[in-house]
């Protein structure tokens, strides 16, 4: 009977303190794992670089938009200069050319009267206004004519054709004469005068 007693009490306190220490460890257990759960979720490195791509690559794609479109603008004036460029190059001379045409019809009136004139100082004087006409013409758009003769020889300014007596000792490495007028286009060198040195 003793032995009965001693196993009959022993059962029931191993058969209690199991089921609390069960219980109390599933109510932790599943609560560690919910604590562990919401940390891991809340600190997860993965979630905060799929974020981070997404915010980045965002920016990525904005970014190159930006740059299509500045792209895309820069072509546009490219093309646009590159045109004007070309109109201002094939028109340059057009308000030249328009000054010039009421000089082509003097000239033309010139001619037809030259056929029947038998005044030849008439048309002397008439030759001449056409002249002092162009002339003016010329510049006003910037055209000078150069002063060559009795000047010193300026390479940059002169091409020699081929060197003379000179008739005096001051003429002497200078200019004695001009076979080519030189002109200056607002002081630009648009012809070299053909000149005559004195040797």
């Amino acid at each position: 009977m003793d032995n009965k007693e001693t196993l009959n009490t022993e059962e029931p306190e191993s058969s209690q303190q199991p089921d609390n220490n069960v219980v109390d460890l599933t109510d932790e257990t599943v609560n560690g794992a919910d604590n562990v759960t919401e940390e891991t979720a809340a600190e997860t490195p993965g979630e905060n670089v799929v974020t981070e791509f997404d915010k980045v690559s965002g920016e990525l794609g904005d970014l190159k938009d930006k740059y299509l479109r500045l792209y895309a603008d820069f072509e546009n004036f490219r093309r646009r200069t590159a045109k004007e460029k070309i109109d201002l190059i094939s028109n340059a001379n057009e308000g030249l050319l328009v000054a010039l045409l009421p000089v082509l019809d003097d000239f033309e009136r010139a001619l037809k009267a030259a056929e029947t004139a038998s005044d030849v100082e008439a048309l002397r004087a008439g030759v001449k206004l056409i002249f002092n006409k162009f002339y003016k013409v010329l510049e006003s758009k910037g055209v000078k004519p150069m002063e060559s003769v009795g000047q010193v020889f300026n390479p940059d300014l002169h091409e020699a054709i081929t060197q003379f007596p000179a008739p005096s000792d001051d003429l002497k490495g200078k200019i004695i004469d001009e076979t080519e007028k030189g002109y200056h286009l607002n002081d630009k060198v648009i012809r070299f005068a053909k000149v005559i040195l004195g040797s």
